[in-house]
């Protein structure tokens, strides 16, 4: 069911879009809707996503490229998944959550809070576990930028200071194009808190 109206009691019947882009495999029952006047009015998907069977994509939402929404998977509204996520089957994103690049979400998982980019986020009310290894391997990213990832990690993870903070004192230490994509991911305006590692 792609287009039909969202499912928001302030939907007033007014024009918005959901704008799909190419080489998507939609599975069967799923549900993408358009936006809404009140989210920008567009929810839109990137190329090359992979929707399995019954996943759900809510209004104004915003899908990036080379995203996995495995089956019964639930995006709800003001989501934002950047490239190369994967979110688990019967897995559930609350709104206004932010999935950074490249980010998994295991299975039977509910996200309340933003992801970094390279995480992996599993157990029943999701928790940052570490980052996405497999991923980053399967894509090529070389062992050096891996160890830097690692290590950034690790300072997010126990340095002082609040999540922000530590992404601050972060950013003048590195010379990782990955480190820098989480540092940005971080110190982004968001509606919603981030996971941090336990």
């Amino acid at each position: 069911m792609l287009g039909e109206i969202p499912q928001d009691k302030k939907f007033g019947g007014e024009k918005t879009k959901l704008i799909i882009g190419e080489r998507n495999c939609i599975r069967e029952h799923v549900t993408m809707n358009p936006g809404t006047e009140g989210g920008g009015g567009v929810t839109r998907i990137g190329n090359d996503g992979l929707f399995m069977a019954g996943c759900h994509v809510a209004h104004d939402a915003q899908i990036g490229n080379n995203v996995i929404l495995v089956n019964s998977a639930a995006v709800a509204g003001h989501c934002i998944l950047e490239d190369n996520v994967i979110i688990g089957g019967l897995s559930g994103l609350h709104q206004f959550v932010r999935i950074g690049q490249g980010a998994i979400v295991g299975a039977v998982t509910m996200v309340t809070n933003d992801v970094i980019p390279y995480g992996l986020v599993q157990a029943p009310r999701g928790e940052l576990d570490g980052l996405n290894l497999v991923g980053l391997k399967r894509r090529g990213v070389a062992r050096e930028d891996i160890t830097a990832l690692r290590a950034a990690f690790q300072m997010l993870a126990q340095g002082e200071g609040t999540f922000k903070d530590r992404a601050t004192r972060l950013s003048e230490e590195t010379d990782s194009d990955y480190v820098r994509t989480i540092i940005d991911f971080v110190l982004t305006e968001s509606d919603r808190s981030f996971l941090t590692p336990s």
